[in-house]
């Protein structure tokens, strides 16, 4: 069956057609996204870096590179610094499996940016780092628009901190077993974890 629906990729930073002609693309300034790599690695943390097409890092051998590459089936490009990078910066992860530096990571960018980007942990050892117009509820309340279906007739389900705000554009909201306490409350219903087939059962409540 033939997809006949926009995609969002990059938590919205780019939204395509089937024809993966861009519908809409928000990129981050220069020197906003200059002074997130800067607060990222004072953080320690590891850096991916996203245009519209490539992904960007600066040691192949990182913690996830391999595990991003299986996902996205290409391998990133190895590059010296990012500096001339900064003009087409779709979203940046800040990356590292020291999961308490990355969530005082979060807090301060969001307290820094003043609004000015979205963070939000996609994983535990992900805090992706996009324009504030990209992220799930603003994905969610475009394509309520696109499809032309009212916000309260849209479901919608996961089980990160970036799930939040769609949770928040949609009539109802499920959160996988496995989510945290805090993405759990924020959600209408929670179902099964990911180890229990969360979603399939989730579906099936849905559609009874």
């Amino acid at each position: 069956m033939k997809l006949t629906e926009p995609l969002a990729g990059f938590n919205g930073g780019v939204v395509v057609n089937p024809d993966l002609v861009p519908l809409s693309k928000h990129l981050l300034p220069a020197d906003v996204a200059t002074e997130a790599v800067e607060l990222i690695v004072r953080h320690g943390l590891d850096i991916f870096l996203y245009s519209d097409l490539d992904w960007f890092v600066r040691h192949g051998d990182a913690p996830h590179v391999a595990r991003e590459a299986w996902t996205v089936q290409f391998e990133p490009t190895v590059v010296h610094d990012f500096e001339s990078l900064m003009g087409c910066v779709v979203k940046v992860v800040g990356v590292g499996d020291d999961l308490e530096a990355v969530e005082r990571c979060e807090t301060e960018m969001q307290v820094w940016s003043e609004g000015r980007v979205s963070a939000a942990r996609s994983q535990p050892y992900y805090l992706d780092i996009t324009h504030p117009k990209a992220n799930k509820g603003e994905v969610a309340a475009m394509f309520s628009q696109i499809c032309g279906i009212p916000p309260d007739q849209i479901a919608t389900i996961g089980d990160m901190p970036n799930d939040v705000l769609m949770f928040k554009k949609s009539g109802v909201s499920i959160a996988m077993g496995n989510a945290s306490g805090e993405v759990q409350k924020s959600a209408t219903f929670v179902t099964a974890s990911n180890q229990e087939e969360g979603f399939a059962k989730a579906m099936e409540r849905l559609l009874e």
